[in-house]
């Protein structure tokens, strides 16, 4: 488990996947829902560099209201806090590293362009 305040990253790319919504039970009996999602994130200088994130957006936190503006391929900005989470490939069996943050804010507006008519109109933004 990562320390929140010392552990924060600010990540953009593209959603790679929708969202998808589940509900999770909590050690303390509770039930709550999480929002699950992947991130691509180009590399600066070419695709070499580039990597995929799984995002977990837990009910209740200030990304959770973005839910409506999520859809595969919006870019967005993410800010939270991120755990290495290795796996075993499926294509050939080795193990990867891979990474999966708690995202505590997510930034549509300052991507909005013109390829996303619907998300301008919803925030009131005049081009």
């Amino acid at each position: 488990m990562s320390n929140a305040i010392l552990n924060t990253w600010t990540v953009r790319g593209n959603l790679a996947t929708d969202v998808a919504i589940t509900t999770v039970a909590l050690d303390n009996g509770r039930q709550t829902k999480v929002a699950d999602a992947t991130l691509y994130v180009r590399g600066l200088r070419d695709r070499n560099g580039s990597f995929a994130m799984n995002l977990n957006i837990w009910e209740g936190s200030a990304a959770w209201r973005s839910l409506s503006f999520l859809k595969k391929g919006s870019p967005i900005i993410c800010i939270g806090s991120a755990e290495p989470s290795p796996y075993i490939s499926q294509a050939d069996g080795m193990p990867k590293a891979g990474l999966t943050m708690d995202v505590i804010d997510v930034d549509v507006k300052s991507w909005l362009d013109d390829r996303y008519p619907s998300q301008r109109a919803a925030y009131n933004i005049v081009a």
